[in-house]
């Protein structure tokens, strides 16, 4: 018998492709001891497990002997101390958390949605849910609807919603210890009660908060008609809504783990090539982390020029970037992390036309004849030029970019024509000084009418 499937074919929502900036939030219990080591990228770690750079993977970290978290776990709070307890200390630590700040702060740096974490890994759950965790101890769960207080407050500044959930691990549920990529199939729930619980929880979520984004993490375990029948329920209730290439699910007839359907990719700290048929949403911290890590110092975290750069070089392959925020244990976001949102914000109140709506041109990049980098964006007969820093004296040329006679060429942040001309197949054009941003320049050609 063949299972009915009928999603392939739905055309992706424009808002989402032309939405370019999310913000991701990891806030939970693990915000409570924020501590892994400085280990650097996770793909870079020979031991990405027991050396893992995330502080919200802090309870599976605690549960490999010998690892950092483990004897900083020890030493801080004593081996007997289990990390169930971190939850009274989040409910604790959040009576004053205001969503508003935190809308604001997104509304700021441009963000167009946001993706809050409702349940990580360690099960512990930001809404008040019918179904509670029957293998975690009572209270392991927040004290308010930490969900849906930030869904109002974000929708209230004309942003979109949308929700994280860890579907294929729960360790009170299953605590093997994951210290290879080998033992994830051992560390899934795959018995027939968890299934019930995570589809339980996906169709509340979406009952109570109509997510713009289903963005499930790892699995979720199951048939994978039952799967795609929660996605159809989905599309039917949220019919703008996105879901994420994270669904996993089991077939039924070969027991192959399959991806059932998704509306994008998510690359986690990977970089892009080229212009993937396929929309993708790139997903990383400021820092190494998601989850706060206290540890974490300047030099961990991205400076506002290479997070700019990084974004433009994002949005020239077709993508988005989910851009996560951890906060402190009372909802404080760290001095930093702030920052670097507002200096995004600042640069796209200025360039943001170049960002926003558009889409990848004929390539993605280039580069001036002084070696600088530059990538390409269009939105109708208009083509943005983003040189990636700061060209050095008064002009600059893009290299193998010849606008058609009678195009105008501006800068976005300036007002009035630029001075072009074309050598050869290049594009020379004068600069206005002072130029409006310090970390990247954007060109907007205009092509004549026909």
């Amino acid at each position: 018998m063949t299972e009915r499937f009928d999603l392939v074919s739905r055309p992706l929502p424009g808002w989402f492709d032309d939405a370019k900036l999310g913000i991701m939030v990891h806030w939970g219990p693990y915000s409570v001891p924020a501590w892994a080591p400085r280990s650097g990228a996770i793909w870079d770690q020979a031991d990405q497990f027991r050396d893992n750079p995330y502080a919200e993977w802090y309870r599976n970290s605690l549960h490999i002997p010998g690892s950092p978290v483990h004897i900083h776990h020890a030493d801080q709070y004593g081996a007997d101390f289990g990390y169930e307890s971190f939850g009274p200390m989040f409910n604790d630590a959040h009576r004053f958390w205001d969503p508003g700040e935190w809308s604001d702060l997104f509304a700021r740096c441009k963000a167009r949605y946001v993706v809050p974490v409702a349940k990580h890994h360690d099960g512990f759950l930001l809404w008040p849910s019918a179904h509670r965790n029957p293998h975690a101890p009572d209270g392991y769960a927040a004290t308010r609807d930490l969900i849906g207080e930030l869904a109002a407050a974000v929708r209230g500044r004309g942003m979109r919603f949308g929700v994280y959930y860890s579907g294929g691990l729960d360790w009170p549920w299953n605590d093997i210890p994951i210290r290879s990529f080998a033992d994830f199939a051992a560390a899934i729930p795959r018995d027939r009660a968890y299934i019930d619980y995570a589809v339980a929880h996906w169709r509340e979520l979406i009952d109570r908060y109509e997510p713009a984004c289903m963005w499930n993490d790892i699995h979720l375990p199951g048939p994978r008609a039952e799967v795609a029948a929660l996605m159809r329920d989905y599309y039917a209730r949220v019919p703008d809504g996105v879901i994420n290439d994270r669904f996993r699910s089991r077939a039924t007839a070969s027991g192959r783990e399959v991806t059932v359907h998704h509306d994008f990719t998510t690359p986690e700290y990977q970089a892009i090539e080229g212009v993937p048929a396929k929309k993708f949403e790139a997903v990383r911290g400021i820092g190494h982390s998601f989850g706060y890590n206290r540890e974490e110092g300047q030099d961990d975290y991205l400076r506002a020029e290479p997070l700019v750069h990084l974004f433009i070089d994002i949005v020239s392959r077709g993508g988005n970037l989910l851009l996560n925020v951890g906060p402190r244990a009372d909802g404080s976001i760290p001095e930093t992390q702030r920052a670097r949102l507002e200096e995004l914000g600042a640069w796209l109140e200025t360039c943001g036309e170049g960002i926003f709506e558009t889409r990848p041109w004929q390539r993605p990049a280039g580069a001036t004849r002084s070696g600088l980098e530059v990538r390409f964006t269009t939105c109708g007969a208009v083509t943005y030029v983003h040189v990636l820093g700061t060209p050095a004296g008064r002009e600059a040329a893009i290299l193998n970019f010849a606008p058609a006679d009678g195009s105008t060429v501006e800068m976005l942040g300036h007002s009035g024509h630029l001075m072009w001309r074309r050598e050869g197949i290049d594009l020379a054009v004068r600069l206005p000084e002072p130029l409006p941003s310090p970390y990247a320049v954007t060109l907007r050609i205009t092509a004549p009418r026909p």
